[in-house]
Parts: structure tokens; C-alpha cells; sequence
């Protein structure tokens, strides 16, 4: 199995994984780039999944589907362009020879779902949209911040070497702001020279893994010492799990 970035937009990832055959592809917001790495790589699409239904995430599947006849895979509590197969938390259905499991993730939107594969060319794979990303997480839209912690925690317990495959570039803002609230983690000074030097390259940051985002990611990491410190620093009235993860989310929202 091969696993490539295809860029969309200003900074988008829509994820293509083929056999050199057959293909899925994850949130094609843009039908163009998918068809021309199909075309390019003579695959034939056999699966469309999509993790919620922002606009970014949804607006190629109609195109893909009509001109592939792939199956669409989506989730049953938002409007994703029928028709499509509609997946809850815990379902399992096989595509590629795979077998993937549907996580419920709300938070940024209130029915988004990933897809879990373990063993997947000798690593696990998740496709998380725009629940986490490498160094931070979604905004969250529709959710609750208990929400969303409880979704990031559920990502948190994969295992260690799952890779990361978010929707977005965001990796080096997200950095600078994990920086601002972790200074003192080494961990996250050397994952950013490496990050940075891809960047500077025109390479992408992802995918990340679960044990990267465990050790560098203040989302996942709000429970820990330092960072609870830091975010009181900016917010002293959180108290509690929840409200610390929720005023860290709003610290992200207002940082330049």
C-alpha cells in the first residue's frame, strides 16, 4: 500500500491510498487533484471517505462518484452529498482489503467521524480530518470542549505508531503556539527543527504519529503539570479538566 499527501487549496491534504490498482481517497474538497493522480497512476477509485461536511472536505465527491462509481463512506449525523454509506461509532466495513473502524470524534463538528486501520503496510493508520492535527487540534464549531477532549482522548489511545493523517498543513503554527505553552519541552523544540526543515523543503509534515503527538501536542496534553500552569497563567478561573481544555482551545483561537 502507498500513502500520498495530494495538496488542495491554500492547505489541504486529500489522502490517496492504492494497492497500484485500486484506490481510496479521504475528504476530496477538490475533485482535481484526486482525478489526476488517479489518471496519472492509472488507479481505479473504488472508495471515497469523508470525515465530515465542511465544504473543504465534500466538494469533489459528487464529481469523483459520478465519474468512478466509487462508494462513499460518511457520517450518519451530518449532510454529506447522497448518496452514501452512512457509518456510526464502532462500525467496521472492509475497502482495499482493509479493515477500518469508524471512531466518533465530535468537537469540531458534531458528527465527525475517523477511520482506524491497524497494520496497514506495517503501521496503524488514522484519518482524523480536522480533529487532530500534528500539534494541535480542530476549532471547535459545533462541539463542546468535553467533547472534543473526549474525542482527542479516544485518538490518544491508539497505539503509539499510528500515523497522523490530518487534513491540513497547520503543523508550524500550530508549533509556535504548542511553544508558548510548553517552553520547556524538549521534545517539541527538536520535532520543530525537523518539521521545519521539511517545510523548507516544500515537503509536508505529515503524517505524524500518535506517540509524537502524545510527547509534543498541548491538546493532548492538558492534563499534564506544566501545561495546566500555563494555560491558569492566561485563564486563572479555569478549574477542572474540562475548563482547562476549553481555555486552552480559546488561548489557540486568539493567538497571533
Amino acid at each position: 500500500m502507498e500513502l500520498v499527501p495530494l495538496r488542495a487549496f491554500a492547505d489541504n491534504y486529500i489522502w490517496l491510498l492504492h494497492d497500484g490498482r485500486s484506490a481510496l481517497v479521504v475528504d476530496p474538497g477538490d475533485s482535481t487533484p484526486a482525478e489526476a493522480a488517479l489518471a496519472e497512476l492509472h488507479l481505479k477509485l473504488v472508495g471515497i471517505l469523508v470525515t465530515h461536511h465542511h465544504a473543504d472536505h465534500t466538494g469533489g465527491v459528487a464529481t469523483l462518484r459520478q465519474k468512478t462509481g466509487a462508494t462513499v463512506f460518511g457520517p450518519a449525523r451530518e449532510s454529506i452529498p447522497e448518496p452514501y454509506r452512512k457509518l456510526t461509532e464502532g462500525e467496521r466495513f472492509e475497502l482495499l482489503g482493509i479493515g477500518w473502524q469508524v471512531i466518533a470524534v465530535p468537537g469540531h463538528t458534531a458528527g465527525h467521524i475517523a477511520y482506524f486501520a491497524g497494520g496497514v503496510s506495517g503501521a496503524p493508520l488514522l484519518f482524523c480530518g480536522d480533529t487532530l492535527f500534528s500539534g494541535g487540534c480542530g476549532r471547535i464549531f459545533e462541539g463542546t470542549p468535553a467533547q472534543m477532549l473526549a474525542s482527542l482522548d479516544k485518538l490518544a489511545a491508539l497505539p503509539a505508531d499510528t500515523r497522523v493523517c490530518c487534513a491540513h498543513e497547520y503543523t508550524m503554527d500550530n508549533l509556535r503556539f504548542a511553544a508558548a505553552v510548553e517552553c520547556g519541552n524538549g521534545e517539541l523544540g527538536a520535532y520543530t527543527q525537523r518539521c521545519a526543515a521539511l517545510r523548507a523543503k516544500g515537503q509536508p509534515t505529515l503524517p505524524s504519529s500518535i506517540a509524537t503527538e502524545r510527547a509534543i501536542n498541548p491538546f493532548l496534553r492538558s492534563r499534564e503539570a506544566a501545561v495546566i500552569h500555563a494555560i491558569q497563567q492566561q485563564d486563572p478561573s479555569a478549574r477542572g479538566e474540562t475548563a482547562i481544555f476549553g481555555a486552552l482551545r480559546a488561548w489557540k483561537n486568539r493567538f497571533q
